[in-house]
């Protein structure tokens, strides 16, 4: 069978597409079986639990009907209209943040509002804030909102890693932060990745601008842990070609360790290292 021929959408298949509405957002699947021509880059007008909304096409495959389960239809590829339509609410949201930044400046509110979200038609508006109390007394704040937007505004409280994303900016290492840049999803990132690593343990050196531990840290986890399997622990006695002495520390990517004999720290190949 040709590669064409297997790339396409059988009677038992359905073609889906990943769609996305934010720039690093994550990728919602939809049907899109009845747009066989859609491709990546594509921007599409779909239904969602927010209502309408326009965001563009990240990847298509298809996949067995068995597989999924209520997945809503792309509606259409966006016209020139649509499009046109989507950059006045982008306009409109800038407007909007500085409105009720300062409506809730006002009252005294306990939260930090970080960006305004339309919905394609306009009729909806959520902001995203961030906020210590878990749960700040809005009720004011959205009817003046109201009033002043004419949309149904929802409040959404977001960590500070989602706020780090939404700011963008730049990490410790000079790039712009991953988070703004490509991650679509946070990964559990914990202290053990940290000492895996050999990295410093100073908050300063494993902490990223959102004041959590750097997600950086996830990216070579497992290649670490592979190579450190192969490997005396520290601390533990062990023969070398050199002499007798004790694992002060491990370079796992290099297949290397470093003892310590008598008063000297000598860097062993892995393989000529036995443990005592």
């Amino acid at each position: 069978m040709s590669p064409k021929s297997e790339s396409k959408t059988t009677s038992a298949q359905i073609q889906i597409a990943g769609v996305r509405f934010q720039p690093t957002g994550k990728a919602y699947h939809f049907d899109a079986t009845n747009h066989p021509d859609l491709q990546a880059g594509d921007f599409v007008l779909v239904e969602t639990s927010r209502g309408k909304q326009l965001g563009e096409v990240v990847g298509l495959r298809p996949m067995d009907k068995d597989e999924i389960q209520d997945l809503k239809p792309i509606k259409r590829r966006a016209t020139g209209r649509d499009l046109a339509l989507l950059q006045h609410w982008r306009e409109k949201e800038a407007e909007t943040l500085a409105a009720a930044r300062e409506e809730a400046a006002q009252l005294n509110l306990p939260a930090k509002i970080i960006t305004a979200e339309y919905t394609f038609d306009g009729q909806r508006l959520t902001l995203l804030y961030v906020s210590e109390d878990k749960n700040p007394d809005f009720g004011r704040l959205l009817q003046r909102l109201r009033k002043i937007t004419r949309s149904r505004v929802d409040m959404r409280r977001v960590g500070v890693r989602d706020h780090a994303k939404l700011m963008g900016g730049y990490g410790a290492c000079g790039e712009p932060r991953c988070c703004a840049r490509f991650l679509s999803d946070f990964n559990p990132v914990s202290i053990k990745m940290a000492k895996t690593q050999g990295v410093s343990l100073n908050p300063s050196e494993i902490t990223g601008m959102c004041g959590r531990l750097r997600c950086c840290l996830v990216y070579e986890d497992e290649q670490y842990r592979d190579a450190c399997k192969m490997m005396p622990r520290r601390k533990k006695r062990v023969q070398t070609p050199h002499g007798e002495g004790r694992v002060v520390d491990l370079l796992p990517l290099r297949g290397a360790v470093v003892v310590q004999i008598e008063d000297r720290r000598i860097e062993v190949p892995v393989e000529e290292v036995e443990t005592i």
